[in-house]
């Protein structure tokens, strides 16, 4: 274990770049989620799984209520070893440090206040392990950890409760231990899923009638162990049958920080190759009121501020040669219908539904702003959307209202002489495929969409994805993203921004949206001060020089492959990495994206054709940003590279 007084004395001495890499690879083991769950713990990279959470349990056990993704506003931070998550769940307050101590051990720290009188059975810190796992031998610890014997909880038993000063679940794969301060309730209990059968242990933190202001503090440790996955894995690509082509990554530029937003947009254009933009048109301040004339206001020099700025961005990235998303969040007052809401009622339901009494109106105030835009600024909107209109962000509309938007917009912008087609869906996630189909189902709109969209925050599972790579082939448009991240909530408690969790988590999808998905552009949310990759300038109370983070080199990574490329077939043939291939027509130039999830590992890429001589090699980790490898030699259609241990690598065949 590390010594605390010589860790706090290094601390004070080291450099601050030193330190960080200090800190980051002593320690970062226990995956935290920002809400609190732990996911496991890392051992030499690979993760030993586990699912933790925090349950308020009803008297009869017949409901609980759970931490997790989107269920609280927590606030999540980290100081050096230690990640806090303040939350608060019903009336009760928590604080949960989990504090890394050495080789997969972890120290869990737990505070809970009550805001008012409850009965209740208990507030548990749910340990959820995969019988598979953990499921072979149980045993009781004393107090110095030493085995009391062992227990059985097998057969038709499905519940057992004891109080211990610890306890060890082990098979022959893994072995996790939870070593309690004073000795404790545990409410064991068998569970199951479509994922597999689980162990559940309940630790006791606060039960039974519960007084307002009454607190209580619980701490234990957990301590995982077993074999680290190191064996070598094979990759086979092939270029027989080329998927869709992918232009690049892209960029969402929707302007809402005036401070910290400039720093960040340059930083960015100016250190990776963006290949599309997406930006706001803010409709609610172009034409506040229906009898107004934008284009004659505007041109009288009375364009909003927000306007201006929005249509310059649009304009600097058409400059250097993106073409254009143009999206609308919002509507003004007289385009919609009912109270304006943006965020769900108490039924609810989200946004505004636009008001079909002003129909031609609307029409007429989108396509006014795009001809102003190319005709003041120099700008030609590629594709229109409403943003996330299936959820209600902030403009709502059922599958078939969409489908008559599409029809009746895009023939307008016909009869204006304009380019710009619409987008098809960009919805708010993956998993509302069915909002699109009333517009697939009528041959009426296909000659006016020019893309399909969907936001990547929910819905990763490859059934899902598939849905949008059928509908790209059979409507023949390409597939955008048109924000890409994992965690629309983030936004509450950004320094998880800096975790390597985030980061790999992130860059794990879009290589599996490459493989999946096909997809033209990934669109990155954002390339400016919301979601930054940067971190330092101010950013988020962050007063240090303006830095890239690791997330950041994974984009740019992501971003600095050859242009135009096309899916190609890859296949790995072991656990923990993922895989997508490309390859450039014109050029005959290929790109391998791995992301290796575990313990480092030998990987060997086949499938290479004879006239492929030499891979360059770039890895992203926690301690390496974007670092070039010596190049890689294929040998008869051959490469063999170390695959760090949780990293983004890329090779590129000269």
């Amino acid at each position: 274990m590390i010594n605390k007084k010589h860790l706090f004395h290094f601390v004070k001495t080291v450099p601050g770049s030193l330190l960080l890499f200090f800190i980051t690879a002593c320690f970062g083991q226990a995956e935290v989620q920002p809400w609190g769950n732990l996911e496991g713990i890392r051992i030499e990279g690979q993760l030993m799984n586990f699912q933790s959470s925090l349950v308020i349990v009803n008297e009869d056990w017949s409901a609980m209520t759970s931490t997790g993704r989107e269920r609280q506003r927590p606030k999540y931070h980290r100081e050096l070893n230690k990640q806090i998550v303040n939350t608060r769940m019903d009336s009760f307050y928590f604080v949960q440090q989990v504090e890394d101590m050495s080789k997969g051990l972890a120290h869990v720290n737990l505070e809970v206040r009550s805001g008012k009188d409850s009965s209740i059975a208990g507030i548990y810190f749910l340990l959820k392990l995969a019988a598979g796992d953990y499921g072979g031998n149980l045993e009781l610890l004393d107090p110095n950890k030493k085995p009391m014997g062992k227990l059985n909880f097998s057969g038709e038993k499905d519940s057992l409760t004891i109080t211990t000063s610890g306890i060890r679940l082990s098979s022959s794969k893994k072995e996790l231990a939870v070593f309690f301060e004073q000795p404790t309730e545990v409410v064991m209990k068998k569970s199951a899923d479509k994922t597999g059968e689980f162990i559940d242990l309940y630790i006791a933190i606060l039960s039974g009638a519960v007084e307002k202001d009454q607190t209580a503090e619980k701490n234990f440790s957990i301590q995982v162990s077993g074999e680290v996955d190191r064996k070598p894995v094979t990759l086979q690509i092939n270029d027989k049958d080329t998927g869709r082509v992918f232009a690049g990554f892209g960029g969402n530029f929707r302007l809402q920080n005036p401070k910290g937003d400039p720093q960040v947009i340059d930083y960015c254009l100016q250190n990776m190759r963006v290949a599309w933009g997406r930006v706001e048109m803010p409709f609610q301040f172009w034409q506040p009121s229906l009898d107004a004339d934008p284009i004659a206001l505007a041109k009288e020099g009375k364009l909003a501020n927000h306007v201006r700025e929005s249509m310059e961005m649009a304009q600097r990235l058409n400059k250097k040669g993106m073409p254009i998303i143009l999206t609308a969040w919002s509507a003004p007052r007289w385009a919609i219908t009912g109270d304006i809401s943006y965020g769900p009622r108490h039924n609810g339901i989200w946004g505004n539904q636009l008001d079909t009494n002003h129909t031609m109106a609307i029409y007429k105030s989108i396509a006014d702003y795009i001809v102003y835009l190319k005709e003041q600024y120099g700008t030609e909107v590629s594709l229109f959307s409403f943003n996330e209109s299936d959820l209600g962000i902030n403009v709502r509309q059922t599958g078939e209202e969409h489908a008559k938007l599409i029809k009746g917009l895009g023939a307008y912008f016909v009869s204006r002489g304009l380019k710009t087609k619409m987008l098809l869906g960009d919805n708010s996630d993956a998993t509302t495929w069915s909002f699109i189909y009333p517009a697939m189902q009528d041959p009426e709109t296909y000659p006016f969409i020019g893309a399909i969209s969907f936001h990547s925050w929910r819905g990763w599972e490859t059934e899902t994805l598939m849905k949008w790579t059928e509908a790209s082939e059979k409507m023949k448009r390409p597939l955008i993203v048109g924000e890409g991240s994992i965690d629309a909530a983030a936004w509450n408690y950004p320094m998880i921004f800096q975790e390597q969790t985030y980061a790999l988590e992130e860059i794990n999808l879009y290589v599996r949206l490459l493989a999946i998905c096909h997809p033209l552009t990934i669109l990155q949310w954002q390339l400016t001060s919301d979601y930054s990759p940067l971190s330092g300038g101010g950013l988020y109370g962050d007063n240090g020089p303006l830095k890239p983070t690791q997330r950041f080199w994974n984009l740019k990574q992501f971003s600095d492959i050859p242009a135009d490329v096309h899916a190609i077939d890859s296949k790995i043939d072991g656990p923990f990495i993922s895989c997508a291939a490309e390859k450039n027509m014109e050029k005959g130039i290929y790109v391998v994206h791995l992301v290796n999830n575990g313990a480092t590992r030998k990987a060997t890429i086949k499938g290479f054709p004879a006239g492929v001589k030499k891979l360059i090699i770039h890895t992203t980790s926690k301690d390496k940003n974007m670092l070039e490898g010596k190049p890689v030699r294929v040998v008869d259609g051959k490469a063999s590279i170390v695959l760090d241990e949780v990293s983004y690598t890329t090779l590129v065949s000269e």
